[in-house]
C-alpha cells in the first residue's frame, strides 16, 4: 500500500483515518520546529554492545539500546549462540556473556532480518570460536554482498558455504585453530574490520588490520573497554589496527549514546523549515561520524556543540540547530567514510541549498539496503530537483524543490526518512511507498518528529 505522509501521521497519532488528497494545493509550510529530541541509541554501538557482552566473562548491564529490529535481531543470535540477554525495559538490557569458548553451534539459522551490520560482525564471531551457524535473512539483506567479509574470514581456516553466490543464505563453520590474519580489506569498511577482529578474539597471536582509509572504529574502542589489548597506528597513508589474540573479556556496562545517522532527520528538518531551533539531545560525535555535521556546517548550517562529554569511550555532545540558508558545495570522497548512511539526508539539504553541491566517493550506497544512489536520484528528479547521479557520485542543484511525488523506497528505511523530511518543505506533498522498514533504526520517528512540530500532512 503506498502511504503519504498525511496519512502515516494520522496513523501515528490516532488521527482520523480519512485518505488524504494524493496530489492537492501547494502543502503550507509547518509551523517552525522546536523543542528537544531525544536521539535514539546508536545503531552501530549497539550492536557491538550486545555481542562484546556476549562473549565476555560476567554481566554487563546496557543502557540505551536502540530495540529496532535490526538491533533485536542480534539480541536473538547471542541467545542462539548461549549468552543470556535479558530486557529489562526502558532500553535497559542485561547480558550474561559466555566467556572464552563459550559459544555453542545453534539449532536454528541465525535470522538478522535486514541487518548487514548484525550478520557481517557475527561471521566474525562465528569464525573465530571454532563453532557452525548458517546466517540468514530477508530478501533485500540476501541480495547484500557478504563476499567481502568471507573470504577474508576464510583465511583464518573458517569453511564457507554460499553456494558460490557470495550472498546469504550461507553457513560458516569455523576452525578449531583459527589462524590470525594480517590483512588489508580491499573495502574501506567497517564491518568487514570488524569481523576480521572479532575473528581475531579466537587466534593466537596477534591479528592486523591495515586500512587504506579510516572506518569508523566503535569495535576499537569497545574492545578496549571490555579488556582487549588493541591499538591504532598511522604508516604513511594506512591505519593500522592491530589486536592481541586469546584475550579474555570482562563485562562491562554500557550507556549507548544517540545515533548521529537518526539524528540527520530531525537535524535536517531543522535546517529547512523556516524559523526551526531545537535541540538534539546525547549525539554521538566519533570523529569517523560526524561527516554530515562538519558538511552542513560547511554549508552555512547554525549547528552548535554544547555539553560535551564521553560516554562508553565515545565523544557525545547536545547540538543547537537552527533553520539556515545554505549554500551547495564541494564534498570530496574523503568524507565518505563518516557519513556514509546520511547521504540521502544531505541529498534533502542539498536540494534546498542555494547553487550545486557535488558528492564524491559514493559507491557504497550502491550496495546498502538499496541501491540507495538511485534511489536517492530518482526520489529528488521526481520531486522537481535538478540531479545528476554518476557511478560513485551524486550533483544535486538546489532551490525550492517542488514535491507531489510518491517516491520508492526500495524497503530502506534511510530512504523513507528523508523524504518524509524533504515533504515539510516542499511545495506539495512527498509520498512514499512504504515506512514499515523504518522500526529497523528508528521505531519511533513518527512520534518522535510530532513531538517538535512536525506535520507530515496537508
Amino acid at each position: 500500500m503506498r502511504l503519504d505522509a498525511t496519512q502515516i501521521s494520522r496513523d501515528k497519532m490516532g488521527m482520523s483515518d480519512r485518505p488524504a488528497t494524493p496530489q492537492g494545493p501547494n502543502v503550507r509550510a509547518p509551523e517552525p520546529l522546536s523543542g528537544h529530541f531525544r536521539v535514539p541509541g546508536d545503531k552501530s554501538i549497539s550492536h557491538r554492545a550486545l555481542i562484546l557482552a556476549a562473549m565476555a566473562t560476567g554481566t554487563s548491564r546496557i543502557t540505551g539500546l536502540l530495540e529496532g529490529d535490526d538491533v533485536l535481531a542480534t539480541a536473538q543470535a547471542m541467545r542462539q549462540l548461549g549468552a543470556t540477554v535479558c530486557n529489562l525495559g526502558d532500553g535497559v538490557w542485561e547480558v550474561g556473556g559466555c566467556g572464552p569458548a563459550g559459544f555453542k553451534t545453534p539449532t536454528h539459522a541465525l535470522d538478522f532480518g535486514n541487518s548487514g551490520t548484525g550478520a557481517r560482525l557475527v561471521m566474525g564471531v562465528v569464525a573465530g570460536a571454532g563453532i557452525s551457524a548458517e546466517f540468514t535473512g530477508d530478501a533485500s539483506l540476501s541480495r547484500r554482498p557478504m563476499a567481502r567479509v568471507t573470504k577474508p574470514l576464510a583465511q583464518t581456516g573458517a569453511q564457507i558455504e554460499d553456494n558460490g553466490t557470495g550472498r546469504l543464505p550461507l553457513t560458516i563453520t569455523g576452525a578449531a585453530q583459527p589462524l590470525p590474519l594480517d590483512v588489508a580489506p580491499e573495502f574501506a569498511s567497517a564491518q568487514v574490520k570488524s569481523a576480521i577482529l572479532l575473528a581475531g578474539l579466537g587466534a593466537p597471536g596477534k591479528t592486523t588490520v591495515r586500512e587504506k582509509h579510516i572506518t569508523r572504529d566503535h569495535t576499537e574502542n569497545m574492545l578496549a573497554l571490555f579488556g582487549a589489548k588493541i591499538s591504532s597506528q598511522r604508516s604513511g597513508a594506512e591505519n593500522i589496527v592491530t589486536l592481541d589474540g586469546h584475550a579474555r573479556l570482562r563485562a562491562h556496562d554500557i550507556a549507548v549514546p544517540g545515533d548521529p545517522s537518526s539524528a540527520a532527520f530531525p537535524l535536517v528538518a531543522a535546517l529547512i523549515v523556516p524559523g526551526s531551533k531545537l535541540r538534539l539531545e546525547n549525539v554521538l560525535l566519533n570523529p569517523q561520524r560526524d561527516g554530515l555535521i562538519r558538511t552542513l556546517t560547511r554549508m552555512g548550517a547554525n549547528i552548535k556543540r554544547c555539553n560535551e562529554r564521553t560516554e562508553a569511550g565515545e565523544p557525545i555532545a547536545d547540538l543547537d540547530v537552527a533553520y539556515s540558508t545554505l549554500k551547495g558545495i564541494e564534498v570530496g570522497a574523503d568524507m565518505a567514510p563518516s557519513m556514509i548512511d546520511e547521504y540521502p539526508a544531505l541529498a534533502v539539504a542539498a536540494a534546498f541549498a542555494e547553487g550545486t553541491t557535488h558528492m564524491a566517493g559514493l559507491g557504497e550506497l550502491r550496495v546498502k539496503e538499496s541501491d540507495r544512489l538511485a534511489a536517492v536520484e530518482a526520489g529528488l528528479r521526481e520531486n522537481g530537483v535538478n540531479v545528476e547521479a554518476g557511478t560513485d557520485s551524486l550533483s544535486v542543484s538546489g532551490g525550492t524543490p517542488v514535491g507531489g511525488a510518491c517516491v520508492t523506497t526500495h524497503d530502506d528505511h534511510r530512504i523513507a526518512m528523508a523524504f518524509l523530511v524533504m515533504g515539510l518543505a516542499t511545495q506539495n506533498p512527498v509520498r512514499v511507498d512504504d515506512t514499515a522498514m523504518i522500526a529497523t533504526s528508528f521505531p519511533n520517528f513518527f512520534e518522535a518528529m510530532a513531538g517538535i512540530g512536525a506535520r507530515f500532512d496537508v
